[in-house]
């Protein structure tokens, strides 16, 4: 095991790429051994590097060790797999494909009666780049989301449904869920009144129908029939059928069709087509089903869409008319909101029924334009109202789900993750409107992976960019996620104030068990977490003695901690050494303490230079730490002006001034010395480090927040958004934008200035927040913030991206690594603007109260983030709150968000919105 510490106090990258051309080798290369400690990252030492028959000297292989450490740190940063050694490296993955129900086993969870782990013994793993290895775990692995094609038959299926019921871990079906699914009758019914989605004119037979359809409210369209029998119907059923036939609710239906519902009969008979007309045939074929009939099932009488006749250009189409089967994927998303994934259509003769697996699948627009509907407008119109209908066809069934047992889904953890709806597309009031005839688990996926498999290399195409199944695969991280954390026990170090109120609702939902050190022995928090420690955290010179006192304090308490982490600036170095002193995974608390000290940070990440290159240097800032007046009088010869002055340990932006020459140097530097003393001054800023400041250069450009998310010096998951201008010389906040409006290379080129940056400081592990400028060179460091990103920003990422970067931070403090989506695609877009006292103390007062702004939230009309508790003016101020409109596109974001924000009086002439909004058009 070779060590390769990159906080080396020696640590000095060697020279660049561009440098080494003229010699052997990095530092000249050819004799001495080479540097360490040049490459921050995490990858196994223990690999067979010695070459059999050729032995190595101790320096070649140092050389050797050196070369490959290198490679590691390159790939490392491409995001590519680390080299593996499989001769040592067993090769395991995270997403299973278990062929056999014999490859997996269930056993009893302790302490959970009636509940079951599930573990695999076998299966195929899937690896980036499309590798797939067939493995054995031994000793088994334990599964944290089970999904599988369930069934009530005969076969694998059943056994699959054994399998899924009653779990530890979450399920994404089960076999009693899929039941209720397969029912027509009661999914039309649920459709039809919950989801206000259109189907099928139905008349419904049924035999003792199941407890959930009894004494809904009728829907129109659809008549539910309860019979006392099986027998003697025949007056009875001829009647509602005549009714039926003549009814309006068929409108210009020519065909009906006679079938069985339950699930019982899910594809075990072929649908009878008669018409509207044959009164007797139609009797007579209800009659026969209903000698098939058990409990809870039915016969049906439902209208045969007819298929919408779309105008074709020029002549019409020779042949039969062609008529379009839809299928939709829809997924559920965080917070259980659905989500339509997919659309794939089918198309073949109107006077035959269309079925999955008969019909070859096109995309909507070609689907259409093949029936004569090439109009972009109409196909988008077309597109939205099944988009509209599938994901209210979802929330219909998470609705009625939400309402179920645990015994009736099949356990505590079993959810439908996804869904399939298959529609018809027919007119009705002059409308193309499409009709939902059926739900369905995974024939529609199945068609979704079909047309994009049409896609397939060597021939990538625009279908394939975005997978049908990719939300159900990031709901398959979330709630695998969830169940390991859930339980884990987790010391926080600093409660914060009243922006960091989510944490304590968060950790509830996720079953954290959180135990609390805060300074505030009144603090709110207090009361909402499983043990509290009281603690002086103010004392930062002090921070390794507390380390020592405080992991004491842990033990003495017994606690049996899984991980320890911070969110609050002034506690991250108090974190890393408290997690060093009990063993607990961090970064090491070195890299903290470059992180906080701004000018440290800056000046070190100018001396790493590469390789590998690019290097972080060419994004750091220069600078000048500033103790006295003398250094300030040095610093301004030294750093370019106009230049901004700032605290060491600040936070907020609170003392941070854009300076033109000495003399507004030395004059901010003396009020700032005098009015921020220490931390009863201005709590919460960073104080408690004591007052220091820097003078750095200004970088002209627009600014951006990059948040990451690393483990083991792996980028897993980075989130860019836009900040508006600033109202100069100061640097508060006024106005964001997520996802960015930067182009994709642009966005590139942020996203890898922070990760390098947050790599040359030695942050290997952790949520952090990263603030850079765009300039006409590229991006710039204004600071790295070691910890998960304020304000709104966990909020806004959580809407967007269904990512929430507390749990991850979580997860990382206990060692685990976050399963993220590597290229997450935003679900909307959000613009807002923060509002101050200063400005605001009228309108926050009256037409923007704290009130009416949780009215509006709680209405969806915006996004509201508390940032303070209290209406304080003063002249180093934070913001009060942050007020957000979402919208389909950045222009329609930012138009609804000013339009608010005239209305609530926000916007003024020393406020001017439209102009900190400029920067996101």
């Amino acid at each position: 095991m070779l060590s390769l510490d990159p906080l080396s106090p020696e640590w000095d990258c060697p020279l660049g790429s561009k440098d080494l051309e003229e010699e052997e080798g990095p530092r000249g290369g050819g004799s001495g051994l080479p540097p360490t400690g040049c490459f921050p990252g995490s990858w196994h030492q223990d690999v067979g590097l010695d070459c059999k028959g050729s032995p190595e000297g101790a320096e070649a292989r140092a050389w050797t060790v050196y070369y490959y450490s290198l490679l590691q740190s390159c790939l490392q940063q491409a995001g590519l797999p680390e080299t593996q050694d499989r001769s040592q490296v067993p090769r395991t993955g995270n997403m299973l494909l278990c062929l056999s129900p014999a490859w997996l086993m269930k056993v009893p969870a302790p302490g959970q009666p009636g509940e079951a782990a599930l573990l695999v013994s076998k299966a195929v793993s899937f690896h980036p780049g499309g590798l797939t290895f067939l493995d054995d775990f031994v000793p088994p692995r334990r599964a944290t989301y089970f999904l599988a094609g369930v069934g009530q038959g005969p076969g694998r299926g059943r056994e699959a449904a054994e399998l899924a019921r009653d779990l530890t871990c979450p399920t994404g079906a089960s076999a009693e869920l899929a039941r209720l699914l397969e029912d027509r009758l009661l999914t039309r019914q649920l459709l039809a009144q919950q989801g206000n989605v259109a189907v099928p004119a139905t008349l419904a037979f049924t035999y003792k129908p199941p407890g959930l359809l009894r004494g809904g409210d009728a829907s129109p369209g659809l008549r539910l029939v309860e019979l006392s029998g099986k027998e003697g119907q025949e007056t009875l059923v001829k009647e509602e059928v005549g009714a039926f036939l003549h009814s309006e609710a068929l409108g210009d239906v020519l065909q009906v069709a006679v079938k069985l519902s339950g699930w019982r009969w899910r594809g075990q008979q072929a649908l009878r087509l008669h018409q509207r007309a044959e009164l007797g045939p139609v009797v007579d074929t209800v009659l026969a089903l209903l000698e098939k009939l058990e409990e809870e099932e039915s016969v049906l009488v439902e209208a045969v869409c007819p298929p919408a006749r779309l105008p074709f250009p020029g002549n019409p189409s020779p042949g039969p008319e062609l008529a379009v089967r839809i299928c939709a994927v829809v997924c559920r998303t965080q917070g259980d909101r659905p989500l339509l994934s997919k659309v794939v259509c089918g198309v073949g003769r109107g006077d035959r029924p269309l079925r999955h697996q008969n019909s070859l699948p096109w995309t909507l627009e070609v689907a259409l334009a093949q029936c004569g509907l090439g109009e972009a407008a109409q196909v988008a119109v077309v597109r939205q109202r099944v988009k509209a209908a599938a994901e209210a066809a979802l929330a219909a069934v998470l609705a009625l789900e939400a309402g179920l047992s645990a015994e009736q889904r099949g356990g505590r953890w079993a959810r439908t993750d996804f869904l399939g709806v298959d529609f018809a597309l027919t007119v009705a009031g002059r409308a193309l409107t499409p009709v939902a005839l059926e739900l369905n688990g995974g024939l529609c996926l199945e068609a979704c992976s079909a047309l994009e498999g049409l896609w397939a290399a060597p021939r990538p195409g625009p279908a394939a960019d975005d997978a049908a199944a990719a939300p159900l695969v990031e709901t398959m991280l979330r709630r695998s996620a969830r169940c390991l954390m859930e339980g884990k026990q987790l010391l926080v170090v600093g409660a914060g104030g009243v922006s960091k109120k989510f944490v304590w609702e968060a950790a509830r939902d996720y079953g954290l068990k959180l135990h609390l050190v805060e300074s505030d022995p009144n603090h709110f928090a207090s009361q909402l977490v499983q043990t509290f420690i009281h603690f002086d955290l103010t004392e930062h010179q002090r921070d390794e003695e507390n380390a020592r006192l405080l992991a004491a304090l842990v033990r003495a308490r017994g606690l049996q901690l899984d991980g320890c982490f911070s969110y609050w600036d002034d506690c991250l170095v108090l974190t890393a050494l408290l997690c060093q002193e009990l063993g607990l995974p961090c970064n090491p608390p070195a890299a903290m303490r470059l992180a906080k000290q701004k000018s440290c940070t800056q000046l070190h990440l100018l001396h790493c230079r590469g390789p590998p290159w690019p290097a972080p240097s060419l994004h750091a800032v220069p600078c000048c730490p500033l103790g006295s007046e003398a250094d300030v009088e040095r610093a301004a010869h030294q750093v370019p002006l106009p230049g901004v002055m700032k605290l060491e340990f600040g936070a907020g932006a609170v003392g941070v001034r854009l300076v033109e020459d000495a003399p507004q140097c030395h004059e901010h530097f003396s009020r700032i010395a005098r009015d921020l003393q220490g931390e009863a001054d201005h709590p919460g800023i960073g104080l408690g480090w004591g007052n220091a400041m820097l003078l750095m250069e200004f970088v002209e450009g627009t600014e951006h927040d990059v948040d990451l998310v690393l483990f083991g010096g792996r980028l897993l998951a980075a989130f860019v958004s836009d900040n508006g201008p600033t109202r100069l010389p100061g640097f508060t906040e006024t106005a964001a934008c997520m996802p960015t409006g930067l182009a994709p290379e642009q966005e590139a080129q942020m996203v890898q200035a922070a990760f390098r940056c947050c790599l040359g400081c030695g942050l290997l592990d952790g949520v952090f927040n990263v603030e850079l400028k765009l300039t006409g060179a590229g991006p710039r460091l204004i600071e790295i913030n070691p910890r998960m990103g304020g304000f709104y920003l966990r909020d806004w990422i959580l809407e967007l991206y269904g990512v929430d970067l507390l749990l991850a931070a979580a997860m990382v403090a206990c060692g685990l690594r976050p399963a993220l989506p590597t290229h997450p695609h935003a679900r909307g877009h959000l613009v807002g603007v923060m509002c101050l006292v200063s400005q605001h103390l009228q309108a926050l007062s009256s037409t923007a109260s704290r009130e009416t702004l949780q009215a509006l939230h709680d209405r969806g009309l915006l996004r509201l983030n508390l940032l303070e508790e209290a209406l304080v003016p003063g002249e180093y101020e934070e913001p009060y709150c942050s007020v957000a409109c979402a919208g389909p596109s950045p222009a329609e974001a930012r138009l609804r968000l000013l339009g608010l924000c005239q209305g609530l009086g926000i916007d003024g002439p020393d406020y001017p919105v439209a102009h900190f909004l400029s920067h996101f058009k």
